[in-house]
């Protein structure tokens, strides 16, 4: 087991756009799903050596330094190999010196934090509270514990121009982060911006500014290195690589999703059932994988990550060249131009990563 996500589910607000398990932060509710956390920790993890842990949710940031330490309880106990990645996602509003320093002196050698935009007109939109100069000082702050942060911008808002997107980008240079997460606006159902029947934009402007970001981003030293992330040299995240790569993990919360054995787990995202029923009853099994669709799998989340998916690693896991495997999948996606493949590589063409749906679709 390699990894472990713990979901915290609780926020300030509830974005408008945002369809994760989340509730309203209530004190008592907050105590008393950490005893429950607690109490699935202990009596699951197997004291494997974990090379990554991420704190997710809704906003981990959002708790009192009472229920942080509470947090970090759990995750003191957990074995971590010398050169770890620990991340905790945070809000701006939340990032002050007492949640620093308490992140860093538990371990935590990784921040994530949305920001999404700097444009008032979509703060509200999106139900978020933001401001510039409050961004740039969080940020300094931040910078001073912590060599490696994320920030996430969001695009492709309706009536967004590539002027505002240009904006955004700029701002999001200036604060010279290690690693940029891009994320275009889904409607999704359930969300407010759903109910209030909001429509996406277009798929051609959408596509134009995917395009825009990836080549402002390199060309100011990001690698493009999956979809949707990029980072400076060395500062890949190594959590959701791992997912990528198929490699095992546990999820602890209401929520949170687990791989393992060739299993795909996941615990209800009823926060009363979760605090209120067995360990037996939160958790369900979702999928049970053969080797074909184990191999299937892994084609479809390695051609998630630009150098694709290497010939090798396949072979390694395996035992089977993927290029014979899948050879009609493989040559159909060639001849229309989505795929390359090279001497251990296959990956997505430019056109394939805007085509990328189309491709996973070859491997379910």
């Amino acid at each position: 087991m390699k990894s472990l996500y713990i979901h915290i589910p609780f926020c300030k607000s509830i974005c408008s756009y945002c369809d994760f398990a989340k509730m309203f932060y209530n004190e008592f509710l907050a105590l008393s799903y950490l005893d429950e956390l607690s109490n699935e920790v202990n009596n699951n993890y197997k004291q494997d050596m974990l090379e990554t842990i991420y704190i997710g949710g809704g906003t981990p940031s959002i708790l009192s330094k009472k229920e942080l330490n509470k947090l970090f309880s759990i995750t003191n106990k957990l074995n971590i190999e010398p050169n770890y990645e620990f991340t905790i996602e945070a809000n701006i509003a939340d990032i002050n010196e007492d949640f620093l320093k308490l992140c860093k002196n538990n371990k935590v050698n990784r921040l994530s934090i949305g920001i999404e935009t700097i444009n008032d007109k979509f703060y509200k939109f999106l139900n978020r509270e933001n401001n510039i100069e409050d961004i740039k000082n969080k940020i300094l702050l931040a910078k001073k514990y912590f060599s490696n942060i994320n920030i996430d911008l969001m695009y492709a808002f309706p009536n967004e121009t590539m002027k505002d997107l240009k904006c955004d980008l700029d701002f999001f240079k200036s604060l010279d982060v290690e690693h940029i997460s891009i994320y275009s606006l889904i409607i999704e159902e359930n969300t407010k911006l759903y109910i209030d029947g909001i429509k996406p934009i277009s798929e051609e402007l959408d596509r134009e500014m995917y395009y825009y970001i990836i080549d402002y981003l390199e060309n100011i030293g990001y690698k493009h290195y999956e979809i949707s992330n990029f980072s400076l040299p060395g500062k890949q995240a190594i959590h959701n690589t791992n997912c990528w790569e198929q490699k095992e993990y546990l999820g602890f919360g209401a929520a949170a999703h687990s791989y393992f054995d060739m299993k795909r787990f996941s615990n209800t995202d009823s926060l009363h059932k979760y605090l209120s029923e067995s360990f037996e009853k939160i958790r369900i099994i979702d999928e049970v994988q053969n080797i074909e669709e184990q191999e299937k799998e892994f084609m479809m989340l390695g051609l998630r990550k630009i150098d694709g998916v290497k010939i090798d690693a396949f072979k390694n896991k395996f035992g089977k060249n993927p290029i014979f495997l899948f050879r009609k999948e493989i040559q159909k996606l060639v001849e229309q131009g989505l795929l390359e493949v090279d001497l251990n590589q296959i990956r997505l063409t430019r056109k394939g990563l805007d085509l990328a749906n189309i491709v996973w679709e070859e491997f379910v």
